[in-house]
Order: structure tokens, then sequence, then C-alpha cells
């Protein structure tokens, strides 16, 4: 009404844009509200037929860096878009990709690795439709809480004897095979990936081998007796395997090895990009070393242009005659192996180490291994659905570093490898005939 009688267009568009605006809605389907490894359906009703707009998603990881993604789509001639239907446009990605928005979701400050390593912190994103240029008007938003922990899910700090870390049952009495999972080697704890697999029906123990709690802040040395103890620990009455399983990924992808190679009661063990031989530090047993240290080269990294550096071949041959010393002899161990390699590791030359390890286990006369390669994937499998990292800082080199990969074919490799890893522990932990005996006691209620 305090329009002059010559705006009164101005009005009337202002308020026809307010009323389309209202009508658009965004959902999430089945629920706003899963487990961070689930797949969600993200769809726009109430467009004009053809409505060209940009779709966008937002989140802050623990460290508080804000990640995001943007990508165009139009509308079908209903108004609607189905992001498992319609192709997006241009933006972060191109084509038909159901969690595009997710995948490909980006930091604001270059080299940063998405971090979620509490599980009680749930993986929050912001979707939302906008006008088509640019920063456009929003239309409509939907927030997607994506939880790290299923409900029912028993989360116990662990500070046992020497181990620091964290056990996550699943809810009911068992029993449950039991996995312990030794993720990467940059100190302190991530929870993610075990609490995922907790909530698929595992009993798991995450560990930390420095810099958490009152554990100093750098070793110069590590001993296999930490993991001894850790798989001890899971000696309780809701374990229902005879042995425990082991997931890696990088560094201690070879300590995994170690402990499969030396100590009993490992059936199987998840490598996940690492190397054949043990590197950085020596491996002691008893107080006694049994595994010097493959090291590296330095002056074989190469840069790039986005000033992050190609790692792949700083690590010394573990074949030659000076470093054999240092290869982990697997054709002792017991268990069954799981090789993961990404052809575009860029952290190691894992898929040489793989092929390495599977000849020698042939000459061996061993087949207790199967293997998985995946073109065009980066260093960092993780549960599926979190961001695509192409370089971060990395705690060794004390650079940044490239991990190599290509997006898209990243995501899709960690949809597959997920389901495998579960599938390999299901087949390969064997339940016992009789009632374990309680060698230590955790509650877990």
């Amino acid at each position: 009404d305090d329009f002059p009688p010559g705006e009164m267009k101005v009005k009337k568009i202002c308020q026809w844009y307010k009323q389309m605006s209202s009508q658009v809605r965004l959902k999430l389907l089945p629920s706003s509200r899963c487990l961070f490894d689930e797949p969600v359906q993200v769809k726009v009703a109430g467009l004009r037929s053809r409505q060209v707009v940009t779709m966008r998603a937002r989140s802050t990881d623990d460290r508080g860096v804000v990640f995001s993604s943007l990508a165009t789509y139009k509308a079908n001639q209903n108004g609607e878009i189905h992001l498992d239907e319609e192709p997006s446009l241009s933006g972060s990605y191109v084509g038909v990709e159901p969690m595009g928005l997710l995948w490909s979701m980006k930091p604001d400050t270059l080299h940063k690795r998405f971090q979620k390593t509490n599980s009680l912190n749930p993986h929050v994103v912001r979707f939302s439709v906008h006008e088509e240029e640019g920063e456009g008007r929003m239309l409509a938003e939907a927030t997607n809480e994506r939880l790290l922990i299923g409900d029912g899910v028993s989360r116990i700090p662990v500070k046992e004897g020497n181990i620091r870390g964290v056990l996550f049952t699943p809810p009911g009495a068992g029993p449950f095979p039991a996995v312990l999972d030794l993720y990467t080697f940059g100190g302190g704890l991530s929870e993610k990936r075990a609490s995922l697999l907790a909530s698929r029906g595992f009993v798991v123990l995450t560990v930390a081998l420095y810099g958490h709690d009152d554990m100093p802040k750098n070793i110069k040395e590590v001993h296999l007796d930490y993991f001894e103890e850790s798989i001890d620990l899971f000696f309780f009455p809701q374990v229902g395997s005879k042995g425990v399983g082991m997931i890696s990924l990088s560094k201690s992808g070879d300590l995994a090895l170690s402990v499969a190679s030396y100590l009993p009661g490992v059936e199987a063990t998840v490598w996940i990009n690492g190397c054949s031989a043990n590197t950085a530090l020596p491996l002691y047993y008893k107080k006694s070393q049994i595994l010097p240290a493959l090291m590296f080269d330095v002056s074989r990294m190469i840069p790039s242009e986005s000033g992050a550096y190609n790692i792949k071949y700083v690590t010394n041959d573990p074949l030659l005659e000076e470093n054999k010393a240092t290869l982990i002899p697997i054709e002792k161990a017991k268990g069954r192996f799981l090789f993961v390699v990404s052809e575009d590791d860029l952290n190691w030359d894992s898929k040489t180490y793989t092929e390495e390890m599977v000849e020698r286990l042939k000459h061996h006369g061993k087949d207790n291994f199967e293997s998985m390669c995946y073109p065009r994937a980066g260093h960092y499998l993780e549960p599926p659905y979190g961001p695509y990292c192409p370089s971060s800082f990395h705690s060794l080199a004390g650079k940044p570093v490239l991990w190599g990969g290509e997006p898209r074919s990243h995501a899709a490799a960690e949809v597959h490898l997920w389901k495998k890893i579960q599938e390999f522990f299901r087949a390969n932990l064997h339940y016992r005939s009789i009632p374990c005996k309680v060698t230590h006691y955790i509650p877990i209620y």
C-alpha cells in the first residue's frame, strides 16, 4: 500500500516471487535423519516447469572448516527435480549423481581434509535451492543430520592398561563379530569408521597410537605388545567371533600386517592403501626389535601447481637387498587378507606393494587372500558420502600432499568398498562354539 502508483508493477512482481518461492519444497527421503553411510533422496517440488535453479550443500567439520558444493539443475515439466533422475548441468559435478552434493563438497581453505573424528558429533548438511544465477535468492532449504553412531550403539572410552581408545558395541546381547580399527597413523583418535561399523553389527575397538589423552605426543618406535593388549580386551560375552578382524589404512596398514603375522587370534585383515614393509618406525615385541624401519627420500617429492606434493615414490624400495629386512612376513599369518588398492593413490605405490604381497603368498602356497583394485580412486578410501579430499597436510612429510583420485570414481569406490568390508568380516570372523572365558570386563551399559 505504500508503493506509489507508478511502482505498482514492481509490487506485483515482488508478490508473485514471494508466492512462488513459498510453494517450493525441498524434501529429504526417507528421512532427514540418517547414518553417515546411508544415501538420501533429494527432491524439489513447486518450481515452474523447466525452471533452472542452483542446488547447494554446506557443512562444517569438527575443526570449523566450511565445506560446500553447488550444482545447476533444470526442473522437469512438473516443476520437480529428483537428484536420482535429473542431471546436474554444471557446478561441482555434472550428470546424474544422487549424492553428488555430498561427495563433491570442497573446503573453503586449500589443502584441508574433512575431519569428523568424534562419533557424537553428527555431520549436519544444509541443502538449499536458489534462483539460477550466482548467489541467487534462496527458495527452499532442508537440513540433513547424518549420524556417525546408530541408535542403541554403546560408546565406551577405554583407558585400560596401556590402551587408549573407544569401544563400540551394537545394541542387544549379541554375540557379535569383533573388529580392531587401527585407522591412520596421524596421532590422536578417529571414531567415525569404528562407530559406523558398530552400527552395522560389529563390536569395534578403535585405538590411538600416540597423541591422545595422556599418551606421548610423538613416538620413536612401535610395540606389538600394545596391539596384543588391545586384542585381549575383546574377551567379553558380547563378542562371538573366535578371533578378531582388523581394518587399517595407510601407515596403519603395515601395522595390521605385522599384527596378523606375529600375533595369534587375527582371523581377517583389511589392508587399504599401505605398504608391504614396516615403515617409518622400528617395530618391537617383548622389548626386542623384530623389524627395522623402511625409510624415505624426501628429495623425490614432486611439487604441483596447487602447492601440494606428490609423494608416491618417496618411500625406499623394500625389495632392494639393503631393505628386505623391513618386509613383513605375511606368509606366517593364519588369517585371511583383503588387499584394497587405489590405482591413483599418490601417497604410496600401493598397487606395486599389493602385487609383491600376492606373489609372495602364492610362492609360499598360500591362498588366504583376495585383492580389489579401484581405478581413478585416491588414497583416502573411507566410509561413503563424505567430501572427497584431493590434498591436505601430511604429518610425516610436513607439507600438504596430493592424495590422488578423480572425485566421481573415488566416491563410487567408497560405496562399493564399504559393503565389501562388511561382507569380508562376516564371512571370515567365525563364531565360537562355546562361550568365551572372560579375562577382562568392560561395562557396556
